[in-house]
């Protein structure tokens, strides 16, 4: 290290150290109490200002049992956080006149297809980015939530038989189906895949030399945060999920340590030292509403979330907060949950690293350091936001237990349970087995080694599938309809909790018989 970079090195340290002497004095607090009270085994924090990291520290464990320390430099999956990357990639494509945002996606994607022509043919590379393509909440995620042996391109495939449930650009719904359509283009017109493409283009000018864009790549004995979750009431450590087939959505592993340097990144718009990895112009682009979001009035307690506005730029939500516009992202993957937060006129950005499934703890944090630098008076976000989940809790279970009651237990299933079994086809996921194993019902999605269960008799010929996997918080009620003969004509399935994840898109299945012998699909 010559002199002069070891004198600016030290400059930098000076001021950072500076800056954290004005950071909220209790954050280590606030953090040890959403940990401990949402039950989160580990917390990363990372805060940026002015150009310069604050702070950045980890709490808590990587995995329950483990003495291993979270530390700024654990690895854990950032999922949503990753689509923000994606449309950087199409920006710098932009940038470069090799593509617009007006472009028809049919233009960069000949084969690219949607359930209408009409939409086909309309749908541009903007409206991939800001969920306005007429598909429903989640629809078409059973592709790859939970982990799925389908590939991109078998994805891609499929898009054209998930059908819509508004028509194009009339109403917001977040999906993710159209950002794995843009890691697609950013493929087809860059020539290199989206991981060769992010690595090269972002990860390494910004030297985010810990964060990768696979679970694969991660080497053993890294510093790795285990995703959590519950399961039959108890805390417990999951598999990581594989997401590389909706890679461009979904799949980056990051911490807090580039994380940090993303958000310099951004509030810097597109600025990396003395050199730009996009344009000034296509970074006000990405943060300019693109899509109006409907927004509630917020319970009392969070009366201060209340904003006038909510929007979706590319890869970003776009909102207020305490009067000044607010940018953030959120992810959620199996066991992990994380919040990217950037306030530009601050030049302020935060991001919480959390190791398992309750945005409580990542939301209570956020919130607390952006009250100390709005200069906004203390409040307990913890406790406001405990408050809430409880009465969400008991109005899920109230509902759950509804329901039971409503149902009439005197009834039995049409037919002899054999009768049930068979294999099932749809359009867009492929096939659902279901068998007769020991006098029961087992239904096992082909494409989803977590899904498997049994079928318990609910009422008439309507089942609920109990997953084996109790973590998923996912079991789900199956009916089936029965022809003039008897004979089963379809099968519909819901999600049995309003609490269950809507990536368990299960409500837009329509399961068909085929015969036994059928090639898989």
């Amino acid at each position: 290290m010559t002199h002069r970079i070891s004198r600016a090195f030290s400059v930098s340290i000076l001021i950072a150290s500076a800056l954290l002497c004005r950071a909220q004095p209790n954050l280590d607090a606030v953090v040890e109490s959403a940990r401990q009270r949402f039950e989160a085994p580990g917390i990363a924090v990372a805060i940026v200002k002015d150009g310069h990291v604050v702070m950045a520290k980890g709490y808590g464990v990587r995995k329950l049992g483990d003495p291993a320390p979270v530390t700024p430099r654990t690895l854990f999956g950032i999922a949503s956080n990753t689509k923000a990357f994606t449309a950087a990639a199409l920006a710098m494509l932009v940038d470069e006149g090799k593509l617009k945002w007006d472009d028809p996606v049919t233009m960069h994607l000949p084969a690219f297809q949607m359930y209408d022509p009409y939409v086909t043919r309309e749908m541009t590379i903007r409206d991939l980015l800001t969920h306005r393509s007429g598909l429903g909440l989640g629809a078409g995620d059973l592709m790859y939530f939970p982990p799925t042996d389908l590939s991109r391109e078998d994805v891609m495939r499929r898009v054209r038989f998930v059908k819509p449930s508004t028509s194009l650009r009339s109403r917001y719904a977040y999906n993710n189906l159209m950002f794995v359509a843009a890691g697609q283009v950013v493929a087809a017109v860059s020539g290199k895949s989206w991981d060769e493409f992010i690595r090269e283009r972002i990860l390494t000018p910004l030297q985010m030399t810990d964060t990768k864009t696979s679970i694969r790549d991660i080497p053993a004995g890294a510093d790795v945060a285990w995703p959590h979750a519950k399961g039959d009431g108890r805390m417990q450590a999951v598999p990581a999920s594989n997401a590389d087939n909706w890679a461009a959505a979904a799949a980056l592993n990051s911490n807090v340590t580039d994380v940090a340097k993303w958000m310099i990144l951004q509030l810097n718009l597109g600025k990396n030292g003395e050199k730009r990895l996009f344009s000034e112009a296509v970074a006000r682009e990405m943060w300019t509403p693109q899509m109006l979001v409907p927004s509630r009035e917020p319970p009392k307690e969070l009366a201060d979330l209340k904003a006038n506005f909510a929007a979706y730029g590319f890869g970003w939500n776009i909102t207020e907060y305490r009067g000044r516009r607010l940018v953030s992202h959120t992810g959620g993957l199996a066991g992990m949950v994380t919040r990217t937060t950037l306030i530009p006129e601050l030049n302020l950005g935060v991001v919480v690293l959390t190791n398992h499934e309750n945005g409580n703890a990542f939301n209570a944090v956020t919130y607390a350091v952006l009250d100390h630098y709005c200069g906004a008076p203390a409040t307990d976000w913890v406790s406001a936001l405990e408050i809430v989940q409880k009465r969400r809790d008991e109005a899920a279970e109230k509902a759950v237990r509804a329901a039971a009651d409503k149902r009439n237990k005197e009834t039995r299933p049409s037919l002899a349970r054999v009768a049930y079994a068979g294999r099932f086809r749809d359009a867009w996921y492929g096939d659902v087995v279901i068998e007769e194993r020991d006098g029961k019902l087992r239904m096992r999605f082909t494409h989803s080694p977590d899904l498997v269960g049994t079928l318990e008799h609910w009422q008439y010929d309507t089942f609920v599938a109990r997953w084996d996997n109790r973590t998923l918080l996912a079991d789900a009620y199956v009916t089936f309809t029965l022809k003039a003969d008897g004979a089963i004509d379809e099968v519909k399935m819901a999600a049995v909790s309003s609490q269950t994840d809507f990536s368990f898109d299960f409500q837009d299945l329509l399961l068909k018989p085929v015969s036994r012998d059928a090639k898989a699909y």
